[in-house]
């Protein structure tokens, strides 16, 4: 009897090991269910990109509308009726110029 009870004390400390210690046990599902969570919020967020994407297709076969803003935006493009001011911003090294109102009043 007390050789049956230490054979099954050292099987249960074997599959104990098993179960909480080695490289197969309960270690590497823990890892594997954080390697699965990333994986999900991963793809959720290129789900959402594919979405947008295919939007975007949609919108570039149905319509004009996104043809020419895509053109506009990305290729500087304006109608023929149209006319195109590009205003560049100021040099903050460079000094401000200086009016000829503002100087004649200054003299006298």
């Amino acid at each position: 009897m007390k050789l049956l009870a230490a054979i099954l004390l050292i099987v249960l400390l074997g599959l104990q090991y098993r179960l909480w210690i080695s490289d197969s046990g309960a270690s590497e599902i823990w890892r594997l269910n954080k390697e699965v969570a990333a994986q999900r919020t991963e793809n959720r967020g290129l789900g959402e990109r594919n979405a947008q994407l295919a939007a975007e297709v949609r919108d570039l076969k149905q319509g004009l509308s996104a043809v020419e803003e895509r053109a506009r935006s990305e290729l500087g493009m304006i109608r023929s009726n149209e006319t195109f001011y590009q205003v560049v911003p100021r040099d903050p090294a460079a000094p401000a110029p200086v009016h000829p109102a503002a100087t004649t009043a200054a003299a006298q």
